[in-house]
């Protein structure tokens, strides 16, 4: 039997607590009494067309769809250690909205969240828009499609991602990152994918300076660089540049190739380097 509860306003401490087999449409988690994690431990539930104003309102909940909701910037770590939930057509303006969850799922949503999507397992992201400053620390088997990201250190030490149709713009984006497949997407920033193992590129856009530096099995396919000087120093790689590199600097091994490169620095490597570099002009 599924329990229904419509348009209430909650706003005591644990109101919902331990919510079973429910549907929660058009209800207001915000008053005087402040009260924290409205839907704390629930199972099996699904909210509509709801608003939170509270701190910590989905912790340990089993099972959850969200639909055309509303999480305020006072919604402070709104899902952590949550499984198989999903939200869609929300809105998310708190803090640290989604952490330690697995198996969540984002389609369609504006997150404004800064150390969004920390040690999570199986995030999913769908056609939103992120701006987080510090997104996805930790996080492993990440899939983001269609979504464009706003921030400054996204994607450190993630471990395991697909990435399609994307336009990211983060500054210090992959670093030591693992296993990480970027295709179809624009990457801007600076110092991108430093200290990476196993990062590939395909029909990539690249705009930054100073990027792919000492990463380990990095491919790039069909790539684009801009603004792209100093790049690949003490980097294992093997690169197909469409266009000109400004400059590359002592590359570590494998091989490059591009339309043109602007210079190639040579000189006071700390490490043997043995890198062919190829120019198609």
């Amino acid at each position: 039997m599924t329990n229904h509860i419509a348009g209430a306003t909650l706003d005591q401490e644990r109101a919902l607590y331990h919510l079973q087999n429910a549907d929660v449409e058009s209800c207001t988690f915000s008053g005087p009494a402040d009260g924290e994690s409205a839907l704390k431990e629930c199972r099996n539930i699904a909210v509509k067309n709801s608003l939170f104003d509270l701190r910590y309102p989905l912790w340990h909940v089993q099972g959850a769809a969200l639909d055309e909701c509303r999480m305020t910037e006072n919604c402070r770590a709104a899902l952590w250690y949550c499984s198989d939930v999903s939200l869609n057509d929300c809105r998310l303006e708190g803090i640290k909205a989604v952490r330690e969850c697995s198996s969540a799922a984002l389609s369609n949503c504006k997150i404004i969240s800064p150390e969004f999507g920390w040690q999570c397992n199986g995030l999913r992201l769908a056609n939103c828009t992120l701006e987080s400053e510090y997104a996805f620390l930790h996080t492993q088997n990440l899939t983001l499609e269609g979504t464009q990201l706003h921030g400054k250190y996204s994607f450190q030490y993630v471990d395991g991602a697909t990435i399609s149709n994307c336009q990211l713009d983060t500054k210090d984006a992959f670093w030591h990152s693992r296993n990480i497949t970027v295709t179809d997407s624009v990457i801007r920033g600076e110092y991108l994918g430093w200290y990476s193992d196993g990062l590939t590129l395909v029909n990539c856009r690249i705009i930054g300076t100073q990027p792919l530096c000492y990463c380990k099995n990095l491919r790039l396919i069909h790539c684009t660089m801009e603004q792209a000087d100093l790049s690949f120093e003490y980097s294992d790689m093997t690169a197909d540049i469409s266009g000109e590199i400004l400059s590359v600097k002592n590359p570590l091994s494998g091989q490059i190739v591009a339309d043109s490169i602007g210079e190639v620095i040579l000189s006071d490597s700390i490490y043997p380097t043995d890198c062919r570099i190829i120019e198609r002009k």
